[in-house]
């Protein structure tokens, strides 16, 4: 996703973005380091599990690294996405930052020479140990910039996982019953719409609606057909029966009214808003908005993993990377082991996040506990498929753009498919 939290800040922080806390600085390997500054940069709304966890992580840093202090600077996901490259490679790189995961991201600014190895920290301090084999995928990348195997660029310790959200008090104002199966939710979606409703929250120009259209086709997918995909083990044919059912049955959503034509220029937060609002039944999303709609939110709701389905959108959250350019790494590693710490991962996972390494026992809260059950189950499956967007460097916009066009009408699925594989087959390295 990009894991798209793509994401819930990216209005605020636009906002905060011409407000610099940075200084320049040079090349880490200068020895220019003072020692006395840890320079983070992340983009999680406040009120989110991760921001509620980071700014108490912030908090026992400079409480344990007297006389250090640490600046903080919201960003927003794509603001990230689209400028990491050029602030890597210049002085203004700060000391730690979180970052997209996935071949196209961290996995090409690994191959750029732009982020740090952290293998040695990563045995030394035992994250290796903290995390399992499916979340780890994220964090190792080969030198082909390829994850899932070779040095260690970057460190989750949260992950994520989609599921739907569904506002039970509208299900009851419509008498809609509540979906255990495929067939139900859209049942469950006809009615919906016989009352004059639209049951989904979209967003058509951010990464909702292709993960939509994801999450349809890997209904008809195994893990061989993700690890094709994602990985490049085989041939990727967006024709096939997977992707063609997930294209058809999105426009055919579309024709239905289960999406509304007009939400082809919304945004992730204008979906969430909506759902927030309680102006939504549904909205198909990432873990990333628990722990706001658990504050925001003001009406009963749930959540249910997508029904009839081995494999649902997930993986390990995105990653602290360390700048290759940072001048306090040390700093930047201490960082990291306190989110990793039993202090913090507890926090978290009461707070609506899915905490890699929290104590069980110490979850309390019920909801909380639903999440992290659900996460589990998933995992222990081999359930999580990760991102659409993650396979080739320029993906994102190219799903952005296309799914958009579907849902406008302005392509047709066969068309639309043709389009994907054009786009993927450009960006796949060369075997």
């Amino acid at each position: 996703m990009l894991t798209a939290r793509r994401r819930v800040v990216a209005v605020a922080a636009a906002a905060l973005s011409g407000a610099l806390l940075l200084a320049s600085c040079g090349d880490s390997d200068s020895g220019s380091s003072d020692g006395k500054t840890l320079r983070l940069w992340h983009y999680e709304a406040p009120n989110s599990a991760m921001g509620v966890a980071w700014n108490a992580a912030i908090k026992e840093f400079e409480k344990t690294h007297p006389g250090v202090k640490v600046e903080f600077e919201e960003k927003g996901f794509e603001q990230i996405q689209k400028t990491a490259s050029m602030v890597l490679n210049s002085s203004d790189a700060p000391d730690i930052m979180e970052y997209n995961k996935g071949n196209a991201t961290a996995g090409k600014l690994s191959q750029q020479g732009l982020l740090t190895d952290l293998t040695a920290e990563a045995t030394k301090r035992g994250w290796d140990k903290k995390l399992s084999t499916g979340v780890r995928t994220t964090s190792q990348y080969d030198t082909g910039g390829v994850m899932g195997s070779g040095k260690w660029f970057g460190v989750p310790n949260y992950a994520e996982y989609t599921m739907v959200f569904y506002n039970k008090d509208l299900f009851k104002k419509y008498g809609v019953d509540e979906p255990t199966t495929f067939d139900e939710l859209t049942a469950a979606m006809d009615k919906f719409v016989d009352k004059g409703v639209t049951p989904l929250a979209n967003a058509g120009a951010e990464y909702i609606a292709h993960q939509y259209l994801y999450q349809l086709a890997l209904m008809k997918a195994d893990r061989a057909w993700v690890d094709k995909y994602e990985l490049y083990k085989g041939k990727n044919d967006f024709h096939d029966t997977a992707w063609t059912y997930g294209a058809e049955t999105f426009a055919d959503w579309v024709k239905k009214g289960y999406i509304d034509k007009k939400s082809s220029g919304t945004k992730a937060e204008d979906a969430g808003v909506s759902f927030i609002q309680g102006k939504a039944p549904i909205l198909f999303s990432g873990s990333w908005w628990y722990g706001r709609f658990k504050e925001e939110a003001k009406f009963d709701w749930g959540t249910f993993l997508w029904p009839d389905t081995n494999l649902t959108l997930g993986s390990g959250g995105n990653l602290w990377v360390v700048p290759k350019g940072a001048k306090n790494k040390d700093l930047a590693y201490d960082f990291i082991d306190i989110t990793m710490s039993k202090k913090i991962q507890n926090l978290l996972g009461n707070k609506g996040g899915v905490p890699v390494a929290a104590d069980a026992a110490a979850i309390t809260d019920p909801q909380a506990k639903e999440l992290i059950a659900d996460f589990n189950a998933l995992a222990e499956k081999d359930g999580l498929a990760f991102y659409p967007d993650w396979p080739v460097t320029g993906f994102y916009d190219v799903l952005v753009s296309e799914t958009q066009k579907l849902i406008t009408g302005g392509t047709e699925p066969d068309a639309y498919l043709d389009a994907l594989q054009e786009a993927y087959d450009k960006g796949v390295p060369k075997q």
